[in-house]
């Protein structure tokens, strides 16, 4: 049997397509001393891919044309040459979108299948939730009694945030999200106090609505139109801690900063951006707090599953146009 490997093909400009990328058929590769050979079972899907598929430059390095793609992935080890891992461990790595990796075994983190099920570890155990965690306690330093507004609230991790916010105290969560189905499922199923599809009307009208007396803490993943409406709607001494702007990823032209800045002289706002990797410091404290909360069902998940290696490039293009509920995976 072969392995199968997604390449970058060539760099999109503007929007991705399918035409970005090849799919490679290849003999399985063995490892070498210090390696463990890895069948993936489960591949993650990021919006931060895209940013790599460019070639500008950014805290990344960008992916090589002709190169698989990397991400997360988690698997069972078939092969190694170290004692610390046998067969059959399951393991997690970055070599990404590929059925089978040789990865050097300093790279790898095992993963206990009985303290949460396996594909966690990629979504709210894993990195998203870290993103999530980091960003609302350390980068916007929330408070009980906070008013949060997080954008792209049905995404692997918004939703995370809102939950968190809301389990921490929050005064009031509103969420905005792009489809009346996802609106449905943070207000019904996540507990956020308020929720809107930011393709009904002007988010700054719809925000205002959800948050009369304000928003203290804003989360955002989308920038754009949300980052304006946010802005407008900050207390004094609000916080913004920016995780993405995937309204602006495809963008072919360089985007103009929010109409409203200025006000940030009068209401003192902070703003800051931030990359999970700067906070893995936080990673034990992480799991200790959030994993028992996942157990009990008191923090809820969802997952996109799309089957197959070959339907990964396809998975992304979902993703980015908003096709998922929570974490998008593929199972291999």
């Amino acid at each position: 049997m072969g392995a199968t490997e997604i390449r970058l093909a060539a760099r999109p400009h503007g929007a991705p397509t399918l035409d970005n990328f090849s799919v490679v058929d290849v003999d399985v590769p063995g490892p070498g001393p210090g390696q463990l050979l890895v069948r993936n079972q489960w591949l993650s899907v990021d919006p931060y891919m895209r940013g790599r598929m460019s070639s500008a430059k950014s805290y990344a390095e960008p992916y090589e044309v002709g190169k698989v793609m990397h991400g997360g992935a988690l698997g069972e080890v078939v092969e190694s040459t170290v004692d610390e891992f046998a067969p059959g461990d399951l393991v997690l790595h970055g070599l990404g979108w590929r059925t089978h990796a040789v990865v050097e075994a300093r790279h790898v983190a095992r993963v206990d299948p009985e303290a949460a099920p396996v594909t966690t570890y990629l979504g709210v155990l894993g990195m998203t939730g870290l993103t999530a965690y980091a960003g609302l306690f350390e980068v916007a330093k929330f408070t009980e009694g906070d008013t949060v507004f997080v954008s792209g609230a049905a995404g692997a991790v918004g939703s995370v945030v809102g939950q968190l916010a809301k389990l921490r105290g929050a005064a009031r969560v509103i969420g905005s999200a792009g489809s009346a189905e996802k609106v449905r499922w943070l207000r019904d199923d996540l507990g956020f106090d308020a929720a809107f599809d930011y393709k009904d009307a002007p988010v700054a009208e719809q925000l205002a609505e959800a948050a009369p007396d304000g928003v203290d803490v804003y989360f955002d993943n989308v920038g754009g139109e949300h980052l304006e409406a946010a802005i407008g709607a900050l207390n004094l001494h609000g916080r913004i801690a920016v995780c993405g702007m995937i309204s602006q990823y495809n963008a072919t032209e360089p985007t103009p900063a929010p109409r409203n800045l200025p006000q940030i002289i009068a209401k003192r706002f902070t703003m800051r951006g931030f990359l999970v990797t700067d906070h893995q410091d936080l990673r034990p404290r992480f799991v200790e707090e959030v994993a028992p909360l996942v157990r009990d069902g008191r923090l809820k998940y969802s997952e996109t599953v799309v089957e197959g290696i070959r339907n990964a490039p396809q998975a992304f293009l979902d993703l980015l146009a908003g096709a998922n509920t929570g974490k998008m995976l593929v199972r291999v």
